[in-house]
């Protein structure tokens, strides 16, 4: 399995034309083969920004994807309609796997993160057993957890990429936060990511 994250910045004048051609290119990137899942966000903090997240059976099918007429028609659009180029993270798996087993009950908000961020290579292992340990107890002890993962980023040592799903806001900030393990983990990205957490930190909606 192969996951990636593609950001995308629209000009202004243009967003309303790129989103409807990036949900086109989601809904026939569904009836792909080698596509697990595809999903599509917008930032709460900008409208023009969005983010895509996929799961692939392997890296064969990210190649055939980019040859089908749908994902060139995106390109193509985007060639116009975007700001700069997209922004590509081709991830890796780390431990514990990802797991999307869970989902949202109807009542919940739903409260999704994606924290891509540069850190300090000397930290790079140190922060990935942390994590390790992290996640297993974000995902067996919190109710209010409903994804959780961890990548690495190909051919970026410096860089990691967080992936979450919450019923709530509130699940995150008054609660995960205060657990044990979560405190330790901040105290350890204070030391090894580069610059302002806040900086790192994309809220999404999904569309």
């Amino acid at each position: 399995m192969k996951s990636t994250i593609v950001k995308f910045t629209a000009k202004a004048e243009h967003k309303d034309t790129f989103v409807t051609t990036l949900k086109e290119a989601q809904a026939a990137t569904q009836k792909e083969a080698g596509n697990k899942e595809i999903r599509v966000f917008v930032s709460k903090a900008e409208d023009n920004v969005f983010f895509v997240y996929e799961r692939w059976a392997d890296k064969a099918a990210i190649t055939s994807h980019d040859n089908e007429p749908h994902t060139k028609k995106l390109m193509e659009v985007g060639q116009t309609a975007l700001q700069s180029a997209p922004d590509f993270y081709f991830l890796g798996d780390t431990n514990p796997l990802p797991d999307h087993s869970k989902s949202a009950n109807p009542e919940d908000e739903v409260f999704i993160i994606f924290f891509i961020f540069k850190l300090r290579t000397e930290f790079r292992e140190t922060l990935l057993e942390q994590f390790e340990d992290h996640i297993i107890h974000t995902r067996k002890e919190e109710e209010g957890n409903i994804l959780f993962d961890l990548y690495t980023v190909d051919n970026q040592e410096d860089t990691l990429a967080v992936y979450e799903h919450w019923r709530k806001e509130s699940d995150v900030w008054d609660i995960h936060f205060n657990q044990p393990y979560a405190v330790k983990t901040g105290k350890l990205m204070e030391e090894a990511v580069i610059g302002d957490l806040k900086q790192y930190m994309n809220f999404v909606t999904e569309i």
